[in-house]
């Protein structure tokens, strides 16, 4: 979906529309944009940019906060659209999914007609606009997706995919940030053709584990298939604090808080974690995470009082201020594969 919960906010609301909109924290607060208009884009703002900076970039912007309802109702008639199509799709979040239709008889099995019709009902059902990308992978319809946006579509077809990955920025790639793409600068490699040009070797000699990654993207390799059913990778819980949180029993409390609500989340799914995750980000936004794997499942936020300060330990709480906490639980299982039980949690969880 194109700039999705802005969208939404100016299909909502009249008064919004053709204006630089900022759905996120307000301005004075220390919250984040969690996306913005394409209109406040022009003045260089983005997602996950800090509210202030974006205010400074825009001052005449309108700042509004989510409505994740509203976002939930939208996104649950875009996916019944999707299950007309095909079964075999994907969601990544309120607004992206994969979508499988190799087996779809619909449009003469015509990917491209099949994005073009989803897009249409999309904007009759809904009044948004969506881009697609279409190819044989999913790492090239990732790709696709984002080029022409907003309102766009674009094919990679098999016959051009070599020459398409070989020219493209490696900026462009899904999966490689600023900090890799600023290595890769440094080894010569700015396109996809530089990239190719490298052994796995030499990848996994500078890049670990991801290597691999990068020499199958580079040469237009990703067999992941499109999975009906995604399996919950974690489940988390931050917060940005109006003001820095400074001493060591506040960031403890805060972070039981933020268990609370973790443990209550994944007590809703079903699911039972076995490793606690503690993030920090600090006044200067050095951001850093520290995790303990634990031989039971983590069911009482009481309980993990002592764990919660032995994590912080090695961090520097209590000696530099803290701008975000937040906690995530991972190693998931179902309850019945570790030990589930339903849990005697705080009612405003």
């Amino acid at each position: 979906m194109d700039a999705f919960f802005a969208a939404v906010e100016q299909r909502d609301f009249p008064q919004y529309r053709n204006k630089p909109l900022i759905v996120g924290g307000e301005p004075n607060s220390r919250g984040v944009v969690a996306t913005c208009s394409y209109e406040a884009r022009r003045y260089g703002i983005h997602s996950a940019m800090s509210s202030a900076q974006a205010y400074r970039l825009c001052p005449h912007a309108i700042f509004v906060k989510p409505r994740f309802d509203a976002y939930r109702a939208a996104s649950t008639i875009i996916r019944s659209i999707f299950a007309e199509y095909t079964e075999v799709f994907e969601p990544l979040s309120l607004d992206e999914a994969y979508l499988d239709v190799s087996a779809t008889t619909l449009h003469k099995g015509s990917a491209t007609l099949i994005a073009q019709a989803i897009k249409a009902q999309i904007k009759q059902q809904t009044e948004l606009t969506a881009s697609a990308g279409i190819s044989y992978n999913k790492f090239l319809a990732k790709i696709a997706s984002d080029i022409n946006k907003p309102d766009g579509l674009y094919l990679i077809t098999p016959d051009h995919g070599a020459e398409f990955i070989e020219q493209l920025a490696i900026e462009k790639f899904h999966g490689v940030g600023k900090a890799t793409a600023a290595k890769m600068h440094d080894l010569g490699i700015k396109t996809g053709k530089e990239l190719s040009a490298f052994s796995l070797l030499h990848l996994q000699q500078h890049f670990g584990k991801s290597g691999l990654h990068y020499y199958n993207i580079a040469r237009g390799i990703d067999n992941r298939p499109v999975n009906r059913h995604r399996d919950t990778k974690s489940v988390g819980v931050e917060v940005t604090f109006d003001q820095d949180i400074t001493g060591k029993a506040e960031a403890i409390a805060q972070l039981q808080g933020l268990l609370i609500k973790a443990i209550g989340r994944a007590v809703e799914k079903q699911l039972s974690a076995r490793t606690l995750t503690v993030k920090i980000k600090y006044h200067d936004f050095v951001q850093i995470t520290r995790s303990r794997t634990l031989p039971m499942s983590v069911t009482d936020a009481a309980g993990m009082a002592f764990i919660l300060e032995d994590l912080l330990k090695n961090t520097d709480i209590g000696r530099r201020p803290a701008r975000l906490l937040g906690v995530t639980l991972s190693s998931l299982a179902t309850g019945s594969a570790a030990g589930f039980q339903q849990l005697d949690l705080f009612t405003d969880y």
